[in-house]
């Protein structure tokens, strides 16, 4: 099958649309962060758009980049230096463009972070809470998946690495809560929301305590691991929308 070619403006105001990218108050701007050249046959995902994800971006002939952790975060030195430099000089010298979407991909009801870590994990999503319905909550499909210890070994199985939790192995499972990546803040929303066990990519040293007062589990199941899936599946959505090629590349992170 011959290989397609989409604009990057009409694939950028495609994501913008089906992202929704003006529903959410983000941390960085949404969409085309670096422009390269017009037209695109080779787009590489992955989670974050660190130089070595560059560096195989480059070894693929890319012409774009698809990533859900980009550049300009709020509050960041604005300072072309250091790491940034090499990053923006990979991208500029080889005229492939960056596409970046945080909250947009979390939120996507099928593409995104939170929708593909319910799939992988086999959990059916009942409801949503917090601001913009950033997170969700659900019961376990598979009923014989009853504990906190239960529900930790599943995740190793399908993630790849354990999760840390804070709770009682034993603890019986009701309603399940998740936010990928670093949304352990969002504990004291899932417990409003009547979670007794909460998911998330990272933790912090007062989470702990909330978990331990409160009675509902924390399980800090990794960033980069609990985020690797929207972007693939928003990748591979693009593929097949628009005919092009598409690569997803997994860049280990043990964060």
């Amino acid at each position: 099958m011959k290989v397609k070619s989409v604009n990057r403006d009409v694939l950028a105001k495609f994501l913008a649309t089906e992202l929704q990218t003006a529903r959410s108050r983000d941390y960085c701007p949404n969409g085309v962060q670096v422009e390269g050249r017009d037209e695109i046959k080779i787009i590489v995902s992955g989670v974050t758009a660190s130089l070595a994800l560059l560096e195989q971006a480059v070894l693929l002939k890319a012409d774009a980049v698809l990533v859900h952790h980009g550049y300009f975060w709020r509050g960041e030195d604005m300072r072309v230096i250091g790491q940034k430099h090499k990053r923006l000089k990979l991208l500029l010298g080889n005229d492939m463009s960056l596409f970046a979407y945080h909250l947009p991909l979390d939120m996507h009801p099928t593409l995104g972070n939170n929708a593909q870590l319910a799939k992988l994990l086999d959990i059916t999503p009942t409801a949503r809470f917090g601001e913009d319905d950033l997170g969700w909550l659900g019961q376990m499909t598979d009923e014989s998946i009853r504990t906190v210890g239960e529900l930790a070994k599943h995740i190793k199985r399908k993630l790849g690495r354990s999760p840390l939790y804070i709770g009682s192995a034993g603890q019986a499972l009701g309603q399940v809560a998740w936010c990928t990546g670093a949304a352990q803040n969002m504990l004291e929303l899932a417990i409003s929301a009547g979670a007794s066990v909460y998911l998330s990519g990272e933790i912090s040293e007062p989470t702990v305590h909330l978990a331990r007062e409160s009675g509902v589990a924390y399980l800090a199941c990794g960033h980069h691991a609990t985020e690797r899936y929207g972007v693939r599946a928003l990748g591979e959505y693009i593929a097949k929308e628009f005919g092009i090629a598409h690569h997803f590349i997994d860049i280990d992170n043990p964060v």
